[in-house]
């Protein structure tokens, strides 16, 4: 998905802009606070304890939380880059059996949550598992007899991290590759440098900031991700913060690690940022069916080769297995009880929808009416929670949440006699607030990128015939953004009932979602149970990878 472009592109042609400050503009602000709340408390609360906690953190556990997280970004974003950069340039600069159907196949993996797929290559290559399983039967080997990798390992989470996340690279890489000029490759090859020359000296360093941009947000993910790292046993930023806070009860070294966790983040948007900015497109952009490179028919068929292997390993293998053991007795008979918490999804996604559209309408409407740089600054404070982990999100709520609520338990209790517990920690209200925060970039880039489209001349009507601001938006905007913002809707649902970590943190005791219940099967390995539930949030996935592939579509033919 287009993410983490939320405060670089102006909405053209709306309404008449002016560096005012309105009630539309301070609405932005409030927006801008509550996002910014989890940040703010994590700085706050970190220097808490002083440097005594934190040379406890360093003596203990501290190394390998900054080793596992670096070896496993480096690996996994490794693995990215060299499938989607050499899968993007064949199949922009070549032509070969099957590249019209690989082009938007490779895509698929991102439908596949990550930490699914680490359950899949789990079951699958496993000791017992059916690979391994065949091995010993053709060759007649047995235990200690013959050597296999380690999938539970920092290796195979950054193998399976890898293989979901590439398609981010291959996307960015694919539009630069498209849009290049053709003189300048064309010049190296009439100079004599071979097709390989001529892609490193002159192809790959004009795509490099696309690449490192795609690169950025693979490292986002992998950051940001718990479920592969805590079902392999690697002992990251995320799985510390998980473990200290929920298993030890230990805040602040929670707070912490976040903190440090933080620093990550910010180097990242750092980097992603500058890379947007780099991204041009060429005057001299080629054909779609206009190859830079003749292939040989053993060329060609490498080519295939190279392009459907990683669609093969990041969709094909694990949804096949996952739809092998879905239509088991075992999976039938444990999908009784789907229903309870499928709707615990529900109205996860449509609560989280709901807040996200409300509020991206009302940051794309207050940055239509005003060319202020606070109301800019508090559109990209506030879009800024994609790039936050769940963990760290969730934990950045508690802290300050958990000293209101006692604050206005206490003031119930005094007032009213309130004989009851937190008010709000613990509740539906703050999952919805924190899976809001988290989401609110993708509601935004729809909302926005649909408002940038509508004519100037129907608000300036509007306003003409004494229509008030709200008018505008409810009788003229709204209306007129229904399929925008149809689409945010569906976009943060699905996002919502993908989340896992900050779901397990921030949830009530009484609500299970199809994420944490496919997490809590496959931890007691009754993968066959959770496959069902599996099978539903890849099925989900498909709809914004389907969108992504065609909008990819739509801006290489332009």
């Amino acid at each position: 998905m287009s993410l983490r472009q939320s405060a670089g592109r102006p909405a053209s042609g709306l309404m008449v802009k002016a560096p005012r400050i309105d009630g539309w503009s301070v609405g932005a602000f409030v927006l801008a606070g509550l996002a910014a709340l989890p940040i703010v408390a994590i700085l706050v609360s970190a220097p808490n304890g002083g440097f005594e906690a934190i040379a406890h953190l360093a003596r203990t556990v501290l190394g390998s939380y900054i080793a596992n997280t670096l070896l496993l970004m480096v690996m996994a974003g490794g693995i990215a880059l060299v499938v989607g950069t050499s899968c993007a340039w064949l199949v922009s600069a070549a032509r070969f059996p099957g590249r019209s159907i690989l082009a938007w196949a490779l895509v698929l993996p991102l439908a596949v949550p990550a930490y699914i797929a680490a359950y899949l290559y789990a079951d699958l290559l496993d000791f017992s598992g059916p690979v391994q399983s065949a091995l010993r039967s053709v060759t007649g080997l047995g235990v200690g007899e013959y050597w296999f990798p380690r999938v539970r390992s920092l290796p195979g989470g950054a193998f399976v991290l890898g293989i979901v996340l590439y398609p981010y690279v291959y996307l960015l890489a694919r539009g630069a590759f498209a849009s290049q000029s053709v003189s300048q490759f064309r010049a190296a090859r009439s100079l004599g440098a071979a097709p390989w020359r001529a892609f490193w000296q002159v192809a790959l360093p004009a795509a490099r900031p696309a690449v490192a941009g795609g690169l950025a947000l693979v490292l986002m993910e992998v950051l940001a991700d718990f479920g592969v790292a805590q079902y392999f046993g690697i002992p990251t930023f995320s799985t510390g913060i998980f473990r200290s806070w929920l298993a030890m009860g230990d805040k602040q070294a929670a707070l912490k690690l976040a903190a440090m966790m933080l620093l990550f983040v910010i180097a990242l948007i750092v980097l992603e940022a500058r890379t947007r900015q780099g991204r041009s497109a060429s005057k001299d952009a080629r054909a779609d069916n206009e190859p830079l490179v003749e292939l040989s028919p053993v060329g060609k068929f490498m080519a295939m080769i190279v392009c459907a292997t990683p669609v093969l390993l990041g969709f094909v293998v694990p949804a096949a297995h996952l739809l092998s053991m879905s239509v088991s007795d075992a999976a039938i008979n444990a999908a009784g009880d789907l229903w309870s918490f499928a709707s615990g999804s529900l109205w996860l996604g449509l609560g989280a929808a709901f807040v996200c559209v409300i509020a991206a309408l009302l940051l794309a409407f207050a940055k239509a009416r005003s060319e202020s740089t606070l109301v800019k600054a508090s559109i990209r404070v506030s879009t800024l929670g994609y790039a936050l982990p769940g963990a760290l999100l969730a934990v950045g709520l508690l802290a300050p949440l958990g000293a209101a609520d006692v604050t206005i338990s206490r003031f119930a209790r005094d007032v009213f006699g309130y004989s009851g517990g937190l008010i709000l920690t613990g509740t539906g209200a703050v999952l919805v607030y924190a899976l809001s925060v988290r989401f609110l970039t993708v509601a935004y880039n729809s909302v926005d990128g649909g408002m940038s489209k509508i004519p100037p001349s129907l608000a300036a009507a509007a306003r003409s015939l004494g229509a008030g601001p709200a008018k505008v938006l409810t009788r003229i905007y709204a209306p007129l953004l229904s399929p925008s913002l149809a689409a945010a809707a569906a976009l943060v649902f699905i996002d919502t009932v993908r989340e896992l970590p900050a779901t397990l943190i921030l949830r009530p005791f009484n609500l299970e979602t199809l994420a944490t219940r496919t997490y809590r099967l496959a931890s007691d390995e009754r993968l066959v149970e959770a496959s069902i539930p599996a099978l539903i949030l890849l099925a989900a996935g498909l709809l914004p990878v389907l969108l992504l592939t065609r909008t990819s579509q739509g801006r290489d033919r332009r």
